[in-house]
């Protein structure tokens, strides 16, 4: 089946028959113009809207917005969170390479993949940069919804490499302002239409002295116009070329690169470092040690500190030289584990390194969601089954965590997505644990989000669960608030008694007219066995 536009062309006729009957004809006339969309629009075996790339210098600078690129822009704004990007606390940034990019993920619509990779440990990261080997790389579309909706910066990767990406830079840098300036606002225009929030700069090929003359100019100009017309707008630099032209990675922030830190808003480092290289960046950086973004390979190709399930032993040393972490592939789980592990493994990896990746709050209400992945074996609304869905349709994920009692450690509960069951979405939030007999009433509780929101006098609270077979298990709702003195950007903990009030909700007397429905449901079974409080 071909994508076409349709343009219809409709008549009527009317007929004179026997005995002076008069008899009103509809004739329909459908006429097909043929008018082909673009082959980067949709997938050929499919026929489906698929999200796109630009291979070459020509096609970036002859793209103009079109109503063809509509299914490719985003619709969730980037949410509120605490502390905003802004801030001086040092960041974690994830690039996602896996297997040359756009695979499952660039179905705008959804795929009908069985176990396609999917990210959900969004409270633990601050930027999310979608990287490929093409020229200019515009993230999915569901990246940056699923991406947006948790508070998370967005980038693209402009790259060029080998002798092509050198004659590639030539033409736009090696001449006068216009020619860079024009490469500049195409990226900038690109990021503004298909909203996120701006790019990766990997020039990975030697450039004339001309070309590295211009290049600090090209990345000013491109974070100067991005900042006016993005908000929140960002523009990272890879360390690859040095000042002279040369490609040389330099493991480091130093004297050789530094031009080019000094032109954007940060440093993304190679990956061989060893501590002296972290120590050596501390005068280097300045005040802006969170801007340069350490890198970390996870498949911990060459010589590395640490990768796969050992990469906390980089994010240690990078955490107390107080610089950025940018994780590079932490899809290996995806890719190099059995694929039937998948989550178990990336739940393991995350683990791992929870200690070293701050969390950010959620800061704004009404705070709503179900915990879908945006994908499962089918897509359920309010228990009743529907298809299965897409990226797009990840909803917001929480805390994943272990939590043990003090002592002997045997009371201890955990959560887990669960794509077995659902209420809406294709998944569900599974709790499970063990609670000693011994403990009494109330014996585990789970935190699911951090939030930081003023709490208005009134708030209703609404829980929808589910109990696996007959339980003694009974579940509750808690709200747990602290002094807003308590929070601060250096160092934000979970609430505890000592920091913290807890307040147990009572229902309304007399329930607001506009939470009537939702009230009148409250303690009744629901279909599927859920029941909501």
């Amino acid at each position: 089946m071909l994508l076409l536009k349709k343009n219809f062309f409709l008549t009527s006729s009317l007929l004179r028959i026997e005995e002076e009957q008069e008899v009103t004809v509809f004739r329909e006339v459908v006429s097909f113009t043929a008018d082909p969309l673009p082959a980067r629009y949709y997938d050929k075996d499919t026929t489906k809207p698929i999200s796109f790339y630009f291979s070459s210098l020509e096609e970036l600078l002859a793209w103009t917005p079109d109503v063809e690129d509509s299914f490719n822009v985003a619709l969730e704004p980037s949410e509120c969170r605490q502390p905003p990007l802004s801030s001086q606390r040092p960041r974690t940034l994830l690039c996602h390479d896996m297997m040359g990019g756009y695979l499952d993920d660039k179905f705008i619509q959804g795929s009908t993949a069985r176990s396609p990779y999917c990210f959900y440990h969004w409270q633990s990261i601050d930027v999310f940069v979608y990287f490929s080997h093409h020229t200019v790389t515009i993230p999915p579309v569901g990246w940056t919804n699923a991406a947006h909706r948790h508070g998370v910066c967005v980038l693209g990767t402009f790259i060029t490499e080998w002798k092509e990406g050198g004659r590639l830079c030539e033409a736009f840098l090696a001449g006068d302002e216009s020619s860079y300036r024009a490469v500049a606002d195409q990226l900038v225009l690109i990021a503004q239409f298909f909203r996120f929030d701006g790019w990766l700069i990997n020039i990975e090929n030697s450039l004339s002295l001309a070309a590295v003359g211009n290049m600090p100019h090209f990345l000013r100009y491109l974070t100067t116009q991005l900042h006016q017309r993005v908000p929140g707008g960002l523009v990272l630099w890879y360390d690859s070329v040095v000042s002279s032209g040369q490609l040389k990675w330099q493991d480091e922030l130093n004297q050789h690169n530094w031009v080019f830190f000094d032109s954007c808003d940060g440093f993304f480092t190679n990956y061989n470092w060893r501590e002296e290289h972290l120590q050596r960046m501390l005068g280097q950086a300045g005040e802006r040690r969170a801007d340069v973004y350490v890198g970390v390979d996870v498949f911990a190709r060459g010589n590395v500190v640490g990768g796969q399930f050992h990469t906390h032993k980089s994010l240690e040393l990078i955490r107390k030289h107080g610089f950025s972490a940018a994780l590079f592939a932490p899809g290996w789980v995806y890719e190099c584990l059995e694929k039937k592990d998948f989550f178990q493994n990336q739940d393991k990896f995350w683990a791992l390194l929870e200690r070293y990746l701050p969390t950010h709050s959620i800061c704004s209400l009404p705070f709503v969601t179900s915990f879908c992945l945006g994908m499962g074996t089918r897509r359920v609304c309010y228990a009743h089954g529907l298809p299965s869905l897409c990226l797009c349709a990840q909803e917001i994920q929480p805390l994943f965590a272990e939590h043990r009692r003090e002592g002997d450690g045997r009371g201890w509960v955990k959560t887990h997505c669960c794509l077995a069951d659902a209420w809406n979405g294709g998944s569900s939030l599974l709790i499970r644990g063990e609670i000693p007999p011994e403990v009494g009433h109330v014996a585990e509780v789970s935190a699911l989000f951090s939030l930081q929101v003023p709490v208005p006098p009134k708030v209703f609270l609404s829980l929808v669960y589910k109990l696996e077979g007959p339980s003694d298990v009974e579940v509750a709702l808690e709200l747990t608030t602290g002094d807003v003195g308590s929070c601060h950007v250096g160092g934000i903990w979970t609430l505890n008694a000592e920091t913290s009030s807890r307040h147990s909700p009572r229902p309304l007397r007399v329930p607001p007219t506009k939470l009537a429905r939702w009230v009148g449901h409250c303690g009744q079974q629901l279909r599927g066995g859920w029941v909501q409080r």
